[in-house]
């Protein structure tokens, strides 16, 4: 999708701009509320979509795979039990920074009680799919590839999924879901011009419809990406920067 990232740049972000507040760690700060089901609805979000990058981390930091989804479990019951979101500043960074280091602090700890975690009597519980996860793991880049680069990756592939996932949600409500299906692969730059004879002959539309259609999607897109990725840094003035050093993982 890199040609979606370097659109983003001219990307006009002045409706965004409008709806972004001083503090932007809007979904992380009210992670941080562990009274009522707001709190915990959202830290489930984070863990939904932040988890793998923590495992992987954790695995290229020498642990086994039993080991690395104990700690990542546990790392992210203990953001709420331990009240760790409610105690972050954003004004310290980025959150992807945050999130490592905390990591990197919680393991270090769990190393030098060496024991296992501590599960049930009321605790929460991460809602993690870990079926796969050894398998994404081993399908990683060679193991030159450091434990904090790898990270970087893996969580700018899950945010650029959490967009695409809202995307598709919002494309496809009271649609049909063909024309999104058929039409997101142009959200990764530019096809040949044939691309687009085709997709509409598969859609029965007509070859300027699909542009048009494409040009929105690539609208939104650019849109959703601005404001997940303005959940996640202090100030308007990050986002962009972020957005570039997220392409710039998944391509590293």
């Amino acid at each position: 999708m890199g040609g979606v990232a370097s659109g983003d740049a001219q990307f006009d972000g002045t409706a965004a701009a409008a709806r972004f507040d001083t503090t932007r760690w809007t979904l992380v700060l009210q992670a941080g509320q562990r009274d009522g089901a707001g709190g915990r609805e959202a830290l489930a979000r984070l863990c939904g979509a932040y988890w793998y990058p923590v495992y992987a981390f954790l695995r290229r930091k020498g642990r086994d795979a039993d080991a690395a989804r104990d700690l990542t479990q546990g790392f992210f019951a203990r953001l709420l039990d331990k009240d760790v979101l409610g105690a972050a500043d954003p004004a310290r960074g980025r959150f992807r920074s945050f999130l490592l280091k905390s990591v990197e602090h919680f393991a270090a700890n769990e190393d030098k009680r060496e024991r296992a975690l501590k599960r049930g009597g009321g605790a929460w519980h991460a809602p993690l799919d870990f079926d796969d996860a050894e398998g994404c793991y081993r399908r990683e880049p060679a193991h030159e590839v450091t434990a904090e680069r790898l990270f970087e990756r893996r969580w700018a592939v899950a945010l650029l999924d959490c967009v695409l996932a809202r995307l598709r949600a919002r494309s496809t409500k009271g649609g049909d879901a063909r024309v999104f299906e058929r039409l997101k692969v142009f959200l990764a730059g530019p096809l040949p011009d044939d691309s687009y004879a085709a997709a509409a002959a598969e859609l029965g539309m007509s070859e300027a419809a699909v542009k048009v259609a494409i040009h929105r999607m690539r609208g939104r897109y650019r849109e959703l990406l601005r404001d997940e990725v303005g959940r996640t840094v202090e100030t308007e003035a990050e986002i962009d920067v972020e957005i570039r050093h997220l392409f710039d993982a998944v391509a590293g």
